[in-house]
């Protein structure tokens, strides 16, 4: 348990790390108080939520032999897991699950979401799962065909205009943006199929890990890395911090 302990302590310094110093990096620069970089901020706040309320309790559990946690507790972490994978569009799943009453007290996952809850009942639960599910295939469907759309739309402009500069900097974003979607994508859909097989409990734990930890540690690298101008700002406070000590130790010599 202890190298997975310590490889999820070293994810999530790295994500603190990288989001609260674009976080930083944006709100001291005026320079890049500007919409898109709203967007960015977005990015961090929520990736740096729902990995807080997932990762601290995930490795006290591994180091601890008694995996407990309360039920009001698990309603809040379900609550930040929904809210970090689609905002506020899930509330009306929690609101569903904590009406039912409880004959059960163990969870078969790593982490408390929607399905553990209603899980825990004894009482029919079939609203839960068809409300659930056609939810989610909505809430799919109009990220998928968003994403669709916008991409569509990006090849058209690109074909028209038929500028190398601006192709090679649009195919840079996408194909970034695509691969970080993709992961976040297939890593929940996965975690929505597989709460309907109990077989597979490990299989189930592995992927929600994935999809919460994967895109935080990669969304500030990424997107902050191919932004010029956070880019040369990131570029600009390395400089500053590494020429003095190099000058000093000249200095000496």
């Amino acid at each position: 348990m202890y190298p997975l302990f310590f490889l999820l302590l070293f994810v999530y310094v790295c994500l603190l790390f990288s989001n609260i110093g674009v976080l930083a990096l944006i709100v001291t620069e005026k320079s890049l108080h500007q919409p898109m970089y709203i967007l960015f901020c977005n990015l961090s706040v929520n990736d740096l939520i729902g990995n807080t309320v997932l990762l601290p309790q995930l490795m006290a559990h591994i180091l601890s032999t008694e995996r407990f946690i309360t039920y009001k507790q698990c309603v809040l972490q379900a609550f930040h897991s929904h809210t970090f994978g689609s905002a506020s569009h899930m509330i009306l799943l929690i609101g569903l699950t904590v009406r039912l009453s409880r004959c059960r007290s163990v969870i078969q996952n790593a982490y408390c979401d929607n399905a553990s809850l209603f899980k825990l009942s004894c009482e029919d639960v079939s609203i839960n799962n068809i409300y659930g599910l056609f939810f989610t295939v909505l809430l799919f469907s109009c990220s998928i065909g968003g994403i669709a759309v916008t991409y569509l739309r990006i090849a058209l402009i690109c074909w028209v205009r038929k500028n190398k500069e601006m192709n090679n900097k649009a195919l840079q974003t996408c194909t970034s943006h695509l691969v970080l979607y993709l992961i976040m994508l297939w890593s929940g859909f996965l975690t929505i199929i597989l709460h309907r097989f109990p077989d597979y409990p490990d299989l189930r734990k592995i992927a929600y890990i994935l999809f919460h930890v994967v895109p935080a540690n990669l969304n500030p690298i990424i997107y902050g890395m191919q932004t010029r101008s956070l880019r040369d700002k990131i570029l600009q406070i390395l400089q500053r911090k590494v020429a003095p000590r190099l000058q000093h130790k000249d200095i000496h010599r």
